[in-house]
């Protein structure tokens, strides 16, 4: 596996407050990272430790296999990002802030500034000053500045902010083409779940300073799918009459009495009445519910749970 940003008991503190603590979160090659926590829970300190804006107060971080120093310019000429609110120079054009960008980070693809602009759908503003730019206008060129140097890792803190929904929309198919078409990887930070749930391969769930969890969004999907349990004690039968009769395929046999049914197609009443046509004596039957937004409320209300 390999990772292009691993922290190492990252912790950060300001005036003897801990605002973030031993830290430890691994970033993929090439997938979407969705930092996913309340407002005040430490991404931004987090995010602004990864591009040596601040120093840490203990712990470590490493880039592209190598640790982060504050002599790290090269390395840092890897990643694009947005931290916080994006600034520009106001009195000039999007094409000047980029070009200025783009010469200051040592990168001259004369190309470049015109594909970022396109990717972010930012158009007709040619000989338009920024200070003439709406909220969604200036959050698109921030995003635009990020990418126009090709990097490697992009980190983005709230990058929806300030979008209307179908700005949010296009930024979210964007940042899924910039992870699969053009390898990059993506660190994005939210607090908005609906947004991280489409979006992310793996979310860091972090409170308080501290990350809670980890995990693939696939496998919490996969541990908080919602299915149908009857308690039977022929479960052989009753899966049986489920795959032959119903043709369900996507069930699951749990222990010697439980049988799980995940395909949810097929309504509970039909499914009850074929079992009990075939003899299957049914002791108990639950429908389990829960959602994403109830696993991720009860972790960051209750701490770690297993996925």
């Amino acid at each position: 596996m390999t990772y292009v940003l691993q922290t190492h008991r990252l912790s950060k503190s300001f005036k003897g407050k801990e605002s973030v603590s031993e830290v430890n979160m691994k970033v993929k090659q090439g997938e979407i990272y969705g930092f996913l926590g309340p407002n005040g829970a430490g991404k931004t300190t987090i995010m602004k430790m990864l591009t040596n804006l601040i120093k840490p107060t203990s712990g470590e971080i490493e880039l592209f296999g190598e640790k982060l120093t504050p002599a790290s310019y090269t390395m840092l000429g890897r990643i694009g990002s947005i931290i916080e609110y994006p600034i520009f120079y106001d009195k000039l054009t999007a094409q000047a802030n980029l070009k200025l960008h783009c010469e200051y980070m040592g990168y001259y693809n004369k190309k470049a500034i015109g594909e970022a602009l396109e990717l972010v759908q930012l158009r007709g503003i040619d000989g338009k000053p920024v200070k003439d730019f709406s909220l969604g206008m200036k959050q698109r060129l921030g995003i635009a500045r990020a990418i126009a140097t090709k990097p490697e890792l992009l980190i983005l803190d709230e990058p929806i902010n300030g979008l209307d929904p179908v700005g949010i929309k296009e930024i979210r198919n964007l940042l899924r083409i910039l992870s699969q078409e053009y390898g990059i990887s993506i660190l994005v930070s939210s607090h908005l779940l609906a947004e991280i749930e489409q979006l992310a391969d793996t979310i860091g769930v972090i409170n308080h300073g501290r990350l809670i969890q980890e995990v693939s969004l696939e496998q919490i999907r996969e541990t908080n799918a919602e299915y149908i349990e009857f308690q039977t004690n022929d479960c052989q039968k009753a899966a049986y009459v489920l795959t032959q009769h119903l043709n369900i395929s996507n069930i699951r046999v749990i222990g010697n009495r439980s049988i799980r049914v995940y395909d949810l197609s097929i309504p509970l009443a039909q499914m009850n009445k074929a079992l009990i046509m075939n003899d299957v004596a049914l002791e108990s039957i639950h429908q389990k519910n829960s959602s994403l937004e109830e696993y991720f409320i009860g972790l960051l209300n209750g701490g770690e749970q297993s996925a």
